[in-house]
């Protein structure tokens, strides 16, 4: 597997360059791919997105800088900007297990031992997607897209980025529960640096050693 950083990017060059390596997978047998990387604020939108889930209009987000794009993941409504770890798992599942419900529990599963090297207790709510903090706090939403079995998009940790763009749209769908970022629920300073390395190192861990990696 191989792991790599693109810094702050645009969204939709990243979206382009994932569908590329994805391509290269299926023809090429290329390696699975882990990107890491940042994007300057967006708001995109899933393949489910119900009418109304953005809450400001598209003019007055284009006048604050602030993009919105109709992808092909899963979910609805959801928000990237700086200080969010964004994590794209270009995986083709017929080299582990092609199942797509173990695939999203598996990133579940690196993020929650990932933010508990940084002390803070974090976990799944039964029937939804993400990993949560508390009773209502989300912290990482998650949504993919699969074609012949090799996995694009993935995951969106909030680090230390600025929670209040989620306040024009209805995250992923939910509006009973919060959002929340791993520097607003710990007590110390937090480097995206270290967070990219302790997830790429969680993210190898479950695919080079894990038992249920192996299917």
């Amino acid at each position: 597997m191989n792991i790599v950083d693109w810094g702050l990017i645009d969204y939709e060059e990243a979206w382009q360059r994932q569908r590329e390596i994805a391509a290269s997978i299926e023809s090429a047998d290329e390696p699975d791919t882990l990107v890491l990387c940042e994007h300057p604020s967006v708001i995109t939108l899933g393949r489910t997105t119900q009418t109304g889930a953005v809450l400001t209009t598209t003019e007055l987000l284009r006048s604050r800088g602030v993009m919105v794009v109709e992808n092909d993941r899963g979910g609805e409504a959801t928000v990237h900007n700086p200080g969010q770890l964004v994590g794209y798992p270009i995986f083709n599942l017929q080299r582990t297990r092609p199942d797509l419900h173990w695939f999203l529990r598996s990133i579940e599963q690196v993020i929650i031992e990932s933010l508990a090297d940084f002390e803070l207790e974090s976990h799944r709510v039964e029937g939804l997607t993400g990993v949560w903090v508390g009773g209502d706090k989300k912290v990482c939403a998650i949504g993919i897209h699969c074609r012949k079995w090799i996995t694009t998009h993935g995951f969106a940790l909030n680090v230390t980025n600025d929670l209040t763009l989620f306040d024009d749209i209805i995250p992923c769908g939910i509006k009973d529960k919060k959002v929340t970022s791993l520097a607003r629920e710990v007590t110390f300073s937090v480097a995206m640096s270290d967070v990219k390395e302790v997830v790429g190192d969680r993210f190898q861990h479950w695919y080079f050693q894990s038992g249920e990696w192996r299917g």
